[in-house]
């Protein structure tokens, strides 16, 4: 299915800027199989090959046989995509603008703007606030999607900005599914760091019909995980049960309560070391 695209990096910028424009300057909404919000921690706990890894297994996975065949599956044989980055309540940016993915050609050209665009890395980790962000972009996207869905990434707990849970409970209530990536790619050493950031995604971040997350412990496995959460996202699926107990890039099936952490523990940790 896939063909050889080539583009330079502001080539495929320009490219998606401008599939994204279509369909707000003719002021109708394009309809679409998912309206997907890729959401990705940029916080400073984000290790530079951290955030290189990521970004290539989004790439990838847009290249990839699977999920251009999820797409085309679909009942209009497209969706809309964008790409945010997140990290304290005032650091959020939409780096890559919706654009309608329903080619290999498409999907190519959000890979290569994905890829030429700079890394930044900003303090705090406020999920609630990357939430509220992306939510927001809903609305002003162009497009009329059958489901809206949020995929979140992250190596730690919310520590700034509204309380997580509450915010997913509110955008659950307007109908957008929360996915997550829960990222435990290095051993928890760091102040905000905690040690089953699986089972505080799993309760306290996602949530709605079908919501799921897969943990990844392991770099060299990230780029599967992320290639199977997109044909899971886009197929609209219902996650099986884990891989294997804690899961290693294992599917997670949502359990909203009661929440067998505490969904204040980044807060707490970070208050904490305020009194230190």
């Amino acid at each position: 299915m896939a063909f050889p695209v080539r583009m330079t990096g502001l080539t495929a910028l320009v490219l998606v800027a401008a599939l994204a424009s279509g369909p707000v300057a003719a002021q109708t909404e394009v309809e679409v199989d998912l309206e997907l919000i890729l959401a990705v921690d940029v916080s400073r706990s984000m290790d530079e090959d951290e955030q290189i890894l990521q970004r290539k297994g989004y790439a990838d996975a847009l290249r990839d046989e699977q999920v251009l065949t999820a797409i085309s599956g679909g009942l209009h044989g497209r969706i809309a995509l964008t790409y945010v980055e997140w990290a304290g309540p005032d650091s959020r940016r939409q780096l890559i603008p919706w654009a309608v993915i329903g080619s290999a050609a498409e999907a190519e050209g959000f890979a290569q703007a994905l890829e030429a665009a700079p890394l930044e890395a900003w303090r705090g980790t406020s999920i609630s606030s990357g939430l509220l962000f992306a939510a927001e972009l809903f609305d002003a996207s162009g497009y009329k999607g059958l489901r809206r869905v949020i995929d979140i990434s992250g190596d730690g707990p919310n520590n700034m900005g509204p309380p997580v849970d509450q915010t997913r409970d509110m955008l659950v209530q307007a109908g957008i599914v929360i996915n997550g990536l829960p990222l435990n790619l290095k051993m928890p050493g760091g102040m905000f760091n905690i040690e089953r950031l699986d089972i505080y995604y799993e309760d306290c971040v996602i949530g709605g019909p079908g919501a799921f997350l897969i943990t990844v412990e392991d770099p060299a496995r990230l780029k599967d995980a992320i290639r199977r959460k997109m044909v899971l996202e886009i197929s609209g699926l219902v996650p099986a049960k884990p891989d294997r107990p804690g899961g290693l890039a294992g599917i997670i099936p949502a359990q909203y309560s009661p929440p067998r952490i505490d969904c204040m523990i980044g807060e707490r940790l970070r208050q904490r070391m305020w009194d230190y």
